[in-house]
């Protein structure tokens, strides 16, 4: 009684009032109570773990799916910008009959036409070499021609060649050209892509892992003001007993019915907030409207995760220095930016380019059978007429007419196979070599190349230096939440406690006639409202703890997910 002595003198005159008065005439109403609306299209129940719903969420996530079908993208390009240094193989083969008409003595061809006919096929590899910059081209010629006139004296003959061409650069693309810098682009992108896909699932993770969290809260919540529902139902009970007893007054009685209501009140809410946390984590881990979860109540198993020691200051920023998507983002568009500044310099530069021809030759063919020669034929009348005037003045005969030769060398006798080896063996061969100049007097588009790209340069780093501070802030803010909220759960569970302890303490006082059906109440109110905020600070903190791994990119690490490389 020490304390309280105006609760204790009102509760004795109230008492003393219902005795005088009697049992009360009028009967006391029962409780009235709303029944429990059924959840909307839930028919069923299932259990759910964390791990769970990030496995689901991971395989469901349309947006994750663009990134890896970007990143596989990014690697195809990678592909496609190597191919460039891939050989290509070409033919060229053709036939030809050409008839030329010949209006002269040493034409070859007795009937004014001269026909020739040739078979042609020149297969060649050209491409690039990707260390030096140079590019080649090898052709491989050969044919057969046949031909009709009088001065040849193999037929068909069967000419070939290999042709091997070299142009390398000796200043301008030596080290860095066009085609390097767009495989190395193609790298850096995919490494980009990589760490994009890298951020995107960080952030379904938490956005997956904070939807949980919520749906444990929202379950536990809905089981304190279920839990508040009982309690009050309790009240009601024992104060009707009593106001049947003559002991409260019928308003007590009332005043327990408000209660009621106002408790059911806060669990349809509870309902309502369950039922949308439960639909929000639905639409993250199902992979269409189809999926026959839609219809079963989510109990999630997995309990908040509220304990583990904070890493240092240094330590949390040291991770996220060394982790975080999107500082490896801009380090990366960095080095990029000074691929073009190095293509740009590049091509300011003057081109100066050696470039070598060698040429191996060989020619073979079937020999025709001797006949007149068609220059000294002309001649062969004048010899006899001038012999037979000499033979009759006793001189000696005149020798035939000749141009000189010896016939043909046996190297050059034969088919389609010795002019093959007379190619091989490099019995004809030729080389050229050389060196071309290109000096632009005034290069002002690469000049302003250069200029551009080391402004865009600039910017990127400016970026980069807002992206460390704002990494910087988030992850001080997030070590910030984390032991706000810690310091939060451990103040609510002495408070919650502290509100029981008081609850409890109230009802035996009104047992004992020392306090009223107000005060009860109103503790039993603050009981639960403790416990309520007990429950939001348990949710807290897990979530404070899933966006901290998220400021330090740990959040793959501490779910133990992989990516594929």
């Amino acid at each position: 009684m020490r304390g309280r002595p105006l609760q204790f003198i009102l509760s004795a005159a109230l008492a003393a009032c219902a005795l005088a008065q009697g049992p009360a005439e009028a009967p006391i109403e029962p409780l009235t109570e709303v029944p429990m609306p059924p959840r909307i299209g839930v028919m069923g129940r299932t259990t759910i773990t964390l791990p769970e719903t990030l496995e689901r969420v991971l395989k469901s996530d349309r947006d994750l799916e663009i990134s890896r079908i970007l990143r596989a993208e990014a690697g195809y390009n990678v592909s496609g910008a190597k191919g460039v240094f891939d050989p290509v193989l070409g033919l060229r083969a053709y036939h030809t009959k050409a008839v030329t008409p010949i209006a002269s003595l040493i034409g070859g061809a007795a009937n004014g036409q001269l026909i020739q006919t040739e078979w042609n096929g020149a297969p060649q590899v050209t491409g690039l070499i990707p260390w030096t910059g140079a590019s080649y081209t090898t052709t491989f010629t050969n044919s057969r021609q046949v031909t009709n006139s009088t001065f040849t004296v193999v037929n068909p003959q069967y000419p070939s060649s290999l042709r091997i061409d070299l142009t390398q650069p000796l200043w301008r693309g030596l080290r860095f050209d066009d085609n390097r810098y767009r495989l190395q682009v193609a790298r850096k992108s995919e490494q980009l892509s990589a760490e994009q896909l890298r951020q995107r699932v960080i952030e379904v993770v938490t956005a997956a892992t904070d939807a949980y969290w919520e749906l444990v809260y929202a379950s536990q919540s809905y089981d304190v003001q279920a839990e508040a529902v009982r309690l009050a139902e309790q009240q009601y009970a024992s104060n009707r007993r009593q106001a049947e007893q003559g002991i409260l007054s019928p308003i007590d009685v009332v005043a327990a019915q408000t209660q009621v209501a106002t408790f059911q009140q806060n669990l349809f809410l509870a309902q309502q907030a369950l039922t949308q946390a439960e639909n929000n984590l639905k639409a993250m881990i199902l992979p269409n409207r189809n999926d026959l979860l839609w219809g079963a109540e989510l109990i999630p198993e997995t309990q908040f995760a509220t304990e583990g020691a904070l890493p240092t200051l240094e330590e949390a920023l040291q991770q996220a220095r060394r982790s975080r998507p999107e500082l490896a983002e801009s380090t990366l568009n960095l080095e990029v930016n000074g691929l073009d500044q190095r293509r740009n310099a590049e091509a300011a530069k003057p081109r100066v380019d050696a470039f070598a021809t060698l040429t191996s030759s060989g020619l073979a063919g079937i020999p025709l059978p001797p006949g007149p020669n068609p220059f000294t034929a002309g001649f062969a009348g004048i010899t006899e007429y001038l012999n037979q005037l000499g033979a009759l003045a006793g001189l000696p005969l005149l020798p035939p007419i000749s141009t000189g030769g010896g016939g043909l060398p046996p190297s050059l006798v034969g088919s389609y196979g010795q002019s093959i080896h007379n190619l091989a063996v490099g019995n004809f061969p030729t080389a050229q070599f050389g060196v071309q100049f290109s000096f632009p007097l005034r290069n002002r588009t690469a000049e302003a190349q250069v200029a551009v790209s080391s402004a865009e340069g600039r910017r990127l780093n400016a970026i980069r230096d807002q992206v460390g501070m704002a990494i910087e802030a988030d992850v001080r803010n997030s070590m910030q939440a984390v032991a706000s909220a810690q310091a939060r759960l451990a103040a609510s569970s002495v408070a919650s406690r502290s509100a029981q302890a008081q609850y409890d303490s109230e009802q035996r006082q009104l047992q004992a006639g020392t306090s009223t059906v107000f005060l009860v109440l109103q503790r039993q109110t603050d009981f639960i409202n403790a416990r309520n905020r007990e429950v939001r600070s348990r949710a807290d903190v897990a979530e404070a703890i899933a966006n901290l791994d998220r400021a330090t990119a740990r959040t793959l690490e501490a779910h133990n997910i992989r990516l594929r490389p």
